[in-house]
Order: C-alpha cells, then sequence, then structure tokens
C-alpha cells in the first residue's frame, strides 16, 4: 500500500512578463528554487496560482510543462476546480496522463447564487475521482461560500476510497481538523491545512499532516514541521515564532502577490506583475515585505543571485 502523502506541499505561483504573458523559462525556475527546498511535494494552478485567470490552452500548457520538467522529483498536485463536471474530469483525467500524483478541487460553486446540495457535490468529487484515477483532495475554503460539514467529509472519505485529502483553511482550521480526525480514523489519509499556514502551530497540534502555504518560504515553514513531526516543539514554535511575522503581512497585505516579489528580489523570475483586474502591490507594501524576508532570509531571496 502507497504511503499517505503528507508533508509541504507549496502552491508555486506563476509568473507573467512586464507584458502579461505567462513566462515558462519563469515557471521552470520557480519550480526548480522550490524543489531547492526540500519541499515534499508542489501545487500547480491552485488560486494562488492565478489560475482563475489563465486561459484554458494556457492552464493545459502549464500542466504539461510543470510535470515535464518536475518529472520524479517530487509528487505535483495538480488543481482541477471547475463548475462543470465534464470539465473538471477532463481536467483532471489529462493531469494524471501527465504524471500527476493528486488532485485538488473546490467544491463546484457560481457565484452566491449557484450552490449545490451535498448529493450532487458528492457526485461531482466521485466523477472526477474516477475520472482521474489517483488521489483527490477537496479544498474547503471560504472563496467558494460552500459550507462542507465534517460529516459530509467524512461521509466521503468512506466511501470513495480516492476522496480522502482534505486541506482546510476556514475559521477555525484547527477545530474543524481534530474533528475530522476524530470522526473520520483512518479514513482522513490526508488532513492537510493552507490559508499561507498562518495558523500552522495549531493546525499541526491539531493533528495536520500535510501544510500547503505559498511559495514565499517553504524552507523556513519545512523546519518547523520537521520540529514539530520529531516532538520537539519547543523548536518549532521558536522556530514559527521567528517567520510568523513573514507570513502574517503576506496572508493580510500581499496575498499571492508575496512569493512573485520575493522571488523578483531573488533573482528566480524577471517580473511579479499580477493579471488584472488584480492590481500591482504599493511601493509601501513592497517595502514592508521585503524588510520582513530579509529578517528571516527565506532561500527564494537569492536564490538567483
Amino acid at each position: 500500500m502507497t504511503k499517505p502523502y503528507s508533508g509541504l506541499f507549496p502552491v508555486a505561483p506563476t509568473p507573467f512578463t512586464d507584458d502579461g504573458d505567462v513566462d515558462f523559462d519563469g515557471q521552470r525556475r520557480v519550480l526548480d528554487c522550490m524543489i531547492d527546498q526540500g519541499v515534499d511535494g508542489i501545487c500547480i494552478l491552485a488560486n494562488y496560482s492565478e489560475q482563475f485567470l489563465l486561459s484554458d490552452d494556457e492552464r493545459r500548457a502549464l500542466t504539461e510543462l510543470c510535470l515535464d520538467h518536475i518529472g520524479e522529483s517530487v509528487p505535483v498536485m495538480v488543481t482541477c476546480s471547475h463548475f462543470s463536471t465534464q470539465i473538471a474530469c477532463a481536467r483532471a483525467a489529462h493531469a494524471a496522463e501527465r504524471g500527476a500524483k493528486l488532485i485538488m478541487m473546490m467544491p463546484p460553486y457560481h457565484g452566491a447564487g449557484i450552490r449545490l446540495d451535498e448529493t450532487t457535490m458528492y457526485d461531482h468529487f466521485a466523477r472526477v475521482a474516477e475520472a482521474a484515477q489517483v488521489p483527490v483532495m477537496i479544498q474547503d475554503a471560504p472563496l467558494s461560500g460552500v459550507s462542507l460539514s465534517v460529516e459530509f467529509l467524512v461521509r466521503i472519505a468512506r466511501t470513495l476510497p480516492l476522496v480522502r485529502y482534505f486541506k482546510i483553511e476556514v475559521a477555525g482550521t484547527a477545530a474543524k481538523l481534530r474533528k475530522l480526525i476524530e470522526l473520520g480514523g483512518d479514513a482522513i489519509e490526508g488532513p492537510f491545512d493552507g490559508e499561507e499556514a498562518i495558523t500552522l502551530m495549531a493546525d499541526l497540534d491539531a493533528g495536520a499532516t500535510g501544510v500547503m502555504s505559498s511559495a514565499l518560504l517553504p524552507d523556513l515553514i519545512h523546519a518547523v514541521i520537521k520540529h514539530h513531526h520529531a516532538g520537539r516543539r519547543p523548536e518549532a514554535a521558536a522556530a514559527y515564532q521567528r517567520i510568523l511575522p513573514l507570513i502574517n503581512y503576506e496572508n493580510r497585505q500581499c496575498g499571492l502577490r508575496a512569493a512573485k516579489t520575493v522571488m523578483v528580489e531573488g533573482g528566480v523570475i524577471k517580473s511579479d506583475h499580477v493579471r488584472h483586474p488584480l492590481e500591482p502591490m504599493s511601493p509601501a507594501t513592497r517595502a514592508g515585505l521585503l524588510e520582513l524576508a530579509r529578517d528571516a532570509g527565506p532561500l527564494a531571496l537569492r536564490w538567483g543571485k
């Protein structure tokens, strides 16, 4: 039996040129920089990859580029969310055919007024898993506006063997993780947290076995996880305390722009462009981010120099 995936699976940003075109060479450098930080896996085409600003052709090309470039270096998780079950299935099947080890998806939603009941969502997840034939992670995040009860997630895990990974990033993540693990037992193969690891220590204490941060400081987050998993909680807490100001600034002030800005400063990519209608970071916010980053010293800040 394959050991469940665990550890640090940060989200790879999608670099663009200053003109807004996908920087494919830059994407390869992003992936190399992440692998050099000792990550346990990489997630591509997530929300922090600006997947909602990519054309279908671009996301297909990026899926193939990333999977071909990474190869067997680390497992790759591909986000395949879509309201259409047919499209989500096609994306998942393509990713799996190209070598993806896991699929991540949000529950199907479209704006505030189009929500589905649990029976329909269950069928959506089941069909995607059937199409991909690799493990599927459900992303439980406020962005969807969909409420996923612990009882519903446990039912999925117990009846859909390929859908036993869950990325929880809602208010009270640690409490939801703890309840999910308690009620689901061995059926919960991958309880992960997210949201840039801003609640990392509480989530690890609750039993999270995986973490999905951004690509801003994987090497420094990885140290926290290693200490915690080895039972060295004081060392984990101290390591986390040192990087929490930077994580907080990313989460509350910068969002997905933070990793790109640090990677530009570190010579990983040439531009931190974000596609409109997203706006670039203000000079003051950028200065505040880089001040904290220099103090923390993530590898991304010096990788390309």
